[in-house]
């Protein structure tokens, strides 16, 4: 494996029960660099992104995040990542300020949570209690939570789903912030047109399987009409059924693969 890679997979499985939920997949992802997973629910996208962050065990295969083994070093890695859930549960009382400085006692190197609720356009609510915050308020405070750390590696679990349009707009524009600055970001999504406008490069997952790879201007092609021309505004489209998991991109044939918050703290911390 090559020191070059911020994320390395190959031959990834995971199994439950005899079900295969992961069947073998291999990708990297470049320090630096916005890769997206894109797929339907079950698609094992989320199974995926849990391995990589120590939350998993795998089944079988290769697998190195920032160097780390996730399985056997989870708590050094742990300690350089940030994770934003599709749904962060934290208690009803707690208030932004609080759940700031809870996280930051969990690692061992911090930036300024002032500046990072300021950034996140959450300072004015810093005393307020998280069962009050909006949607779109409590999935900043999920992105800011997951910055405490100054993190080399961001994952971001579907951050835009189930918000309102303008809202996604927003948190898109706040991840597309991220990415000037090259912070190395792994998205999951089955919104296409997120995949497209914020990625570098997207894995197309259905079934277990990677079924396509490559730039968003390489998986569409080029007669498709851009996606990026939707207004951002406008609701997004999601993935349906396996046939359309690739939406636009469905001209690539499936081919063969060739080969909660506790849990992601470090060893040792639990929010209460």
């Amino acid at each position: 494996m090559s020191n070059e890679h911020a994320i390395y997979v190959r031959g990834l499985r995971k199994s439950y029960d005899g079900f295969e939920a992961v069947k073998g997949i291999d990708f990297e992802v470049q320090p630096g660099e916005v890769f997206g997973l894109l797929g339907p629910n079950g698609a094992g996208k989320t199974t995926t992104v849990e391995i990589l962050e120590g939350l998993r065990p795998r089944s079988a295969g290769e697998v190195k995040v920032l160097e780390f083994d996730p399985q056997l070093q989870t708590r050094r890695l742990k300690d350089r990542i940030g994770v934003a859930l599709q749904a962060t549960n934290l208690p009803d009382k707690i208030t932004v300020r609080e759940a700031m400085d809870l996280f930051a006692a969990f690692y061992t190197r911090t930036v300024s949570g002032e500046m990072l609720l300021k950034r996140l356009q959450l300072w004015d609510k810093k005393d307020a209690a998280y069962a009050t915050l909006s949607g779109g308020q409590q999935q900043r405070l999920a992105l800011a939570l997951a910055l405490i750390n100054d993190p080399q590696l961001l994952f971001l679990d579907e951050p835009t789903t189930g918000l309102d349009p303008q809202v996604r707009l927003e948190i898109r524009d706040l991840i597309q912030e991220l990415r000037a600055e090259k912070r190395t970001i792994l998205i999951t999504t089955h919104y296409i047109e997120e995949a497209e406008r914020l990625c570098d490069r997207v894995a197309i997952i259905d079934a277990g399987q990677i079924i396509a790879i490559g730039s968003p201007r390489e998986l569409a092609g080029e007669k498709r009409h851009p996606i990026r021309n939707r207004s951002a505004t406008q609701p997004a489209r999601p993935c349906g059924r396996p046939t359309a998991v690739a939406g636009s991109y469905s001209h690539y044939r499936k081919r063969r693969p060739s080969s909660s918050h506790d849990q992601l703290l470090p060893s040792g911390a639990h929010a209460r």
